[in-house]
């Protein structure tokens, strides 16, 4: 290696992606999760999450933004917040947030839920759940995002196949229910609903 080729792999990788039926741009940079391309497991949960024009969401663990700013592409007349515990995630979100013209959207600096506003209510919260985070994180996610739902509100997860069992059995758990929404080769997508 040499300096000029450390020199452009500085530099921001940039990439467009069509999801959810809109074309959005992605700046993006090693270090973060897929950082050249969209990945299956969040390709997957888009293909299969409902959003409504005036949707309140909540996108945890963001990354540099592609659930997130999918879902806000999608809700002109909503708001979508995006938290990360990575600084350069939150960082590269609000980027593409700016750059995609998707004003209603914002990320920010959050270990799970700790720094989401208490007053919000969410009507979807979205995870592409990393595979090694925990499962005692995995049970606080489960149980904040829970608290964070409005009457009605959505839990759509992406997970590796290997947590499907787990999901099911924490999901039903804390929401009384499950429902597996599609099972592809690597991932599967699990929804539960909050009850009015």
């Amino acid at each position: 290696m040499d300096a000029q080729t450390i020199a452009q792999l500085k530099q921001d990788i940039v990439f467009d992606a069509q999801l959810a039926g809109r074309n959005l741009t992605f700046h993006s940079t090693w270090g973060l999760f897929s950082p050249r391309q969209i990945d299956s497991g969040t390709a997957l949960l888009l293909k299969y999450l409902q959003v409504r024009s005036d949707e309140v969401a909540l996108d945890i663990g963001c990354g540099y933004g592609p659930l997130g700013l999918a879902i806000a592409a999608q809700a002109p007349a909503g708001q979508v917040h995006m938290v990360d515990k990575d600084f350069v995630a939150v960082d590269y979100a609000n980027k593409n947030a700016r750059l995609n013209g998707l004003g209603h959207a914002q990320a920010y600096l959050s270990n799970g839920l700790s720094q989401v506003p208490k007053d919000v209510r969410f009507t979807t919260v979205v995870s592409n759940i990393p595979a090694k985070v925990g499962k005692e994180l995995l049970s606080i996610l489960l149980w904040d995002s829970y608290q964070a739902l409005a009457p009605g509100g959505q839990m759509v997860v992406v997970t590796i196949n290997g947590l499907r069992q787990f999901m099911k059995r924490h999901m039903q758990d804390v929401f009384g229910h499950y429902e597996k929404v599609k099972q592809g080769r690597d991932y599967t997508v699990s929804r539960a609903v909050k009850e009015a």
